[in-house]
């Protein structure tokens, strides 16, 4: 009779089913009606934008796996999320070679860098936008009108590196420059149908809220984050709205026009860049919203919701130290 035997392992030493894979899984699933709805406002633009952001940043972490043996890291899904999450915050006219680029530095800078998934202090995909937007502001400021037709490629999309295409593109302004620069406040359901210019994964509000519902319900997030943002969002703008409705926008504006709806669901949520505690949720999540409104309405540019998120990334360490729990029996 064979004695039963001991295993010792140290903790945790409970296990969790959802694993990261899992989890890129799902929120990849949920991106598909946000893709959906690119394609059908841009076209075949929105499609050429997407692989191109997806295939930089999916190429360079194969690049830099050290074993090229089946598909390595790549099975964890980070790095299709990240390009298609890039892609998302690009105008549709921009050129190829520059969104393969974005997805290069996303992988590269906003991942790699770091250690690898689950070291990285910053948000990828924001990182690679911002990298874009430093070295390329005017290109990833022109927007291409929704109407253009499925098949319409704009002359910008197979431009040659560093090189001006022959002829311009028809652009046009998106909701957040004519509220800034032209006192021109979009409806509300145009924002939440989609038929206005901007990001290819902002145009859409009504089908970001669904897809925020959805992730909730499946527990693949921490409620807090985006609850948090876009509370603070509504309560902060509402209040200067009633103080000067005629210079600052009403709160139904300010949380549909934008990236906010596509940063708030995918972008605040990263569970590796945002604070750990329930306390810590509550405090990034705020700041959020707040440096959102700020430079909004006080800031030289028309959006701040990248430049929000990667500001209050910065201080997840030192919101996790603020909030860390008392250790049982201290």
């Amino acid at each position: 009779m064979s004695s039963p035997q001991l295993r010792i392992s140290t903790a945790p030493f409970l296990q969790d089913a959802l694993s990261t894979p899992k989890v890129m899984i799902e929120v990849v699933l949920a991106l598909v009606p946000v893709i959906a709805a690119s394609i059908w406002f841009f076209g075949i633009s929105a499609i050429l934008v997407l692989l191109a952001a997806t295939a930089g940043a999916v190429g360079t972490e194969w690049l830099f796996m050290p074993d090229k043996k089946g598909l390595g890291t790549l099975r964890d899904g980070s790095a299709l999320l990240t390009g298609l999450l890039l892609a998302l915050t690009l105008p549709p006219g921009i050129p190829l070679w520059i969104a393969f680029l974005g997805g290069v530095m996303a992988i590269g800078l906003g991942k790699l860098i770091w250690g690898g998934l689950g070291q990285n202090l910053f948000n990828p995909a924001l990182v690679g936008r911002a990298f874009l937007q430093a070295a390329f502001p005017t290109t990833i400021t022109t927007w291409s009108a929704v109407d253009s037709g499925f098949m319409h490629i704009e002359a910008s999309t197979f431009a040659a590196p560093l090189l001006r295409t022959s002829a311009d593109v028809v652009s046009t302004a998106t909701p957040l420059a004519l509220s800034k620069f032209d006192g021109q406040v979009t409806e509300l359901m145009p924002l939440l149908m989609g038929n206005t210019g901007g990001s290819l994964g902002e145009t859409a509000g009504g089908i970001l809220i669904l897809c925020g519902l959805w992730l909730a319900w499946r527990r693949i997030f921490d409620w807090r984050l985006p609850l948090s943002t876009l509370l603070t969002v509504a309560v902060f703008s509402a209040l200067l709205h009633f103080a000067a409705p005629e210079t600052y926008p009403n709160p139904g504006f300010m949380l549909l026009s934008g990236g906010l709806m596509l940063g708030a669901v995918f972008m605040v949520t990263d569970p590796v860049t945002t604070p750990l505690s329930t306390r810590g949720a509550w405090i990034f999540g705020v700041g959020v919203g707040l440096l959102v409104v700020l430079i909004r309405l006080f800031g030289g540019l028309p959006e701040g919701v990248m430049y929000a998120i990667l500001l209050m990334n910065s201080c997840t360490p030192l919101i996790n130290r603020w909030t860390q729990p008392r250790r049982f029996g201290g």
